[in-house]
C-alpha cells in the first residue's frame, strides 16, 4: 500500500470518498431498520434486533479505519455479516476496498469468505417473504457485483500506473540516448580536430625548427619556409573555422577527406623536407567511408613522423580492391641526426607516446576509428629501427 502522503488535492478527494461510502452504508443500515419496523417483521427475540442496530453503528464508525487496515476489518464485518443485517453495507463498502487495494488472490479469498457469511445469514435469519435460496442469491449477486467493480477499478489504476512508469522509463531511456549521442559527437569532434590541427601543426614546428637552426641561411630559403608557415597557419585556421562552423550550425558534417587527397597529404609533408615514397595500387573506387578512414591513417602516421622520427623516408602503400578490402601500410626508417631541414625537433620513433612510453592519443583515436569502420589497425617498431602503422578495412563487393 502506498504510504506517500497524498497532495491536498489528493485529500479533499480522499476525504470525499470517504465520507460519501460512510453516508451510504449508515443510509443502508437505517432504511433496513426503518423497514423492520414498519412491516414489523423484527426478529425474535427482541434483543437480536437490538444488537443488531448497535453492531451495525460500529460497522459504520469502523469504515473510517478501512484505508489502514482493510483486509482485517473486511474479515471482521464479513463474519459479523453472517448474523447482522444492518452491517451489510459497511462489509461491502470494505469488500469493495480490498478488491481495489489488495492483489486479486487476496480479494478472492475475502470473497468466498463473504459468500460463506451470505449461506450462514440465509440459515439463520430466513426472511419470511423469501425462501432461503432467493435470499442466499441476493447476497451472492450484491457482493459478487461489488467484488466486480473493485476489481475493475484495480486493473485500471494498476494499467495507468505501468502506462506513467513506461512514460518515465522511455523518458530516461531517451535522456541516456542523448548523452550518448552527446558523447560519441565529442569524440569525434576531438578525433577530426587532433587529425586536422595536428598535422598543420607538426608542419608549423618542422619550418619554424628549421628557421631557428639556420638563421643564417640564403633568402630564398628563408622565405620559402616563412611562405609554407603561412600557408599552414592559414590551413590551419580554416580548417578550424570549418571544424567551428559545423559546430555551430544546427545540422551538418564535418569537412570530410577523401582517399584521392593522400597525394596532396604526402606533397604538403615532401614540402616540409620529408621523404616520401606513395605507392597506391587500388583497383575500382575506393568507398567514401574507406577512404575517409585511410586518409586519416596515412595522416596520423605522417604527423608522427614529422614530430618523433624527424628526417626519416617514409614509405605508404596503398593496395587493395572490392571484396579484398583495402590495405594500408605506412612505414618509416631510423631518424637522421641532424637534417638540415627538419632541425629543431626531437628525435625518435613514429608512433611513440612524448615521453616515450607507447602509443600516444592520436593511435589510439585511429584505433577506434579504424574499428568503428570494422577494420583492424597494427603498429609497433620494425626490425630496422624505424616504425610501422598498417590497416585493414573492408572494402564490399
Amino acid at each position: 500500500m502506498d504510504t506517500t502522503p497524498p497532495v491536498p488535492r489528493d485529500r479533499v478527494r480522499t476525504a470525499f470518498d470517504d465520507t460519501a461510502l460512510f453516508l451510504l452504508a449508515v443510509l443502508f443500515g437505517l432504511w433496513i431498520a426503518a423497514m423492520r419496523w414498519d412491516t414489523g417483521a423484527l426478529p425474535e427475540p427482541r434483543w437480536l434486533f437490538n444488537l443488531d442496530q448497535l453492531t451495525g453503528v460500529v460497522a459504520c464508525a469502523a469504515l473510517w479505519l478501512r484505508r489502514r487496515h482493510p483486509v482485517g476489518l473486511s474479515v471482521a464485518l464479513v463474519a459479523v455479516s453472517s448474523y447482522s443485517e444492518l452491517a451489510g453495507g459497511a462489509m461491502l463498502v470494505t469488500l469493495f476496498t480490498v478488491a481495489v487495494h489488495r492483489p486479486p488472490r487476496v480479494s478472492g479469498a475475502v470473497y468466498g469468505l463473504s459468500l460463506l457469511a451470505a449461506l450462514c445469514y440465509s440459515l439463520v435469519r430466513p426472511e419470511p417473504d423469501l425462501s432461503w435460496p432467493l435470499s442466499l442469491l441476493l447476497g451472492v449477486v450484491s457482493q459478487s457485483a461489488v467484488v466486480g467493480w473493485g476489481l475493475f477499478v484495480n486493473h485500471r489504476r494498476r494499467l495507468v500506473e505501468s502506462l506513467r512508469e513506461r512514460a518515465l522509463r522511455a523518458e530516461a531511456e531517451a535522456r541516456l540516448r542523448a548523452e550518448q549521442a552527446q558523447h560519441l559527437a565529442r569524440e569525434a569532434i576531438a578525433r577530426e580536430i587532433h587529425d586536422v590541427l595536428g598535422h598543420r601543426l607538426s608542419l608549423l614546428s618542422v619550418h619554424a625548427g628549421a628557421l631557428e637552426y639556420r638563421p643564417g641561411a640564403p633568402p630564398e630559403d628563408l622565405a620559402r619556409a616563412a611562405g609554407v608557415i603561412r600557408e599552414s597557419a592559414h590551413q590551419a585556421l580554416q580548417d578550424l573555422r570549418e571544424v567551428v562552423g559545423v559546430l555551430r550550425a544546427p545540422v551538418g558534417e564535418l569537412p570530410q577527406p577523401t582517399l584521392a587527397d593522400v597525394r596532396h597529404l604526402a606533397a604538403e609533408s615532401g614540402t616540409a623536407g620529408m621523404r616520401v615514397d606513395l605507392r597506391q595500387e587500388t583497383e575500382g573506387t575506393v568507398p567514401g567511408a574507406v577512404g575517409r578512414t585511410a586518409y586519416r591513417v596515412v595522416q596520423e602516421a605522417l604527423t608522427n613522423v614529422r614530430k618523433h622520427a624527424p628526417g626519416a623516408e617514409v614509405t605508404v602503400r596503398l593496395t587493395g580492391s572490392p571484396g579484398r578490402g583495402l590495405t594500408v601500410e605506412v612505414g618509416n626508417t631510423p631518424a637522421d641526426t641532424a637534417p638540415a631541414a627538419l632541425a629543431g625537433t626531437p628525435h625518435g620513433r613514429a608512433g611513440a607516446a612524448p615521453d616515450g612510453g607507447g602509443p600516444g592519443n592520436g593511435l589510439m583515436g585511429l584505433g577506434e576509428r579504424v574499428g568503428l569502420a570494422g577494420g583492424r589497425l597494427e603498429h609497433g617498431p620494425t626490425a630496422a629501427g624505424g616504425w610501422r602503422v598498417a590497416a585493414w578495412l573492408p572494402w564490399p563487393s
